[in-house]
């Protein structure tokens, strides 16, 4: 379902925009690098985070880490991932899918400015088999997404 969630979401917002899907699976950073023959900085990862009594998404490059100080100033408090099931039941997607298109529930995305250093993300589309290749303005233009800093800078 989610991937057809997702399937849904861009033929009523961005037809243009193919769903790639491979047999391999992409779950993970180094996986989904490999699987499309980028960097993995250019694989856009979505967190499911918990900020007090709210659910939001963050996506960043994939070789990037949260930092703690930065989220909490950025968000107004201190932030913690969801469990599995938690992430399957606000987003309806499957952990290693999650993406901000085709959401099971409205989330407030933002999108960590790392995305910026590139032309091109892949961020997964709703299955661990899938993604999208988007430039990182236009998934933040179709998501209605705020640009925040809350990565620590790349090494």
């Amino acid at each position: 379902m989610s991937l057809e969630s997702v399937r849904q979401y861009f033929a009523d917002r961005a037809p243009e925009i193919d769903i790639i899907e491979l047999a391999e699976s992409t779950a993970t950073v180094a996986l989904a690098a490999s699987a499309h023959n980028v960097t993995p900085g250019q694989i856009a990862k979505t967190l499911s985070l918990k900020v007090k009594d709210r659910v939001v998404l963050i996506v960043t490059r994939g070789d990037a880490r949260l930092d703690n100080r930065k989220l909490k100033q950025a968000l107004g408090a201190k932030a913690r991932m969801l469990t599995t099931d938690e992430v399957v039941n606000w987003t309806g997607h499957p952990v290693g899918g999650v993406c901000p298109f085709g959401l099971e529930n409205p989330l407030p995305v933002y999108c960590d400015i790392s995305l910026q250093a590139f032309a091109e993300v892949l961020p997964a589309a709703g299955a661990i088999h899938s993604a999208v290749r988007i430039s990182p303005q236009q998934m933040a233009d179709l998501t209605a997404a705020e640009w925040v800093d809350v990565c620590q800078p790349a090494e």
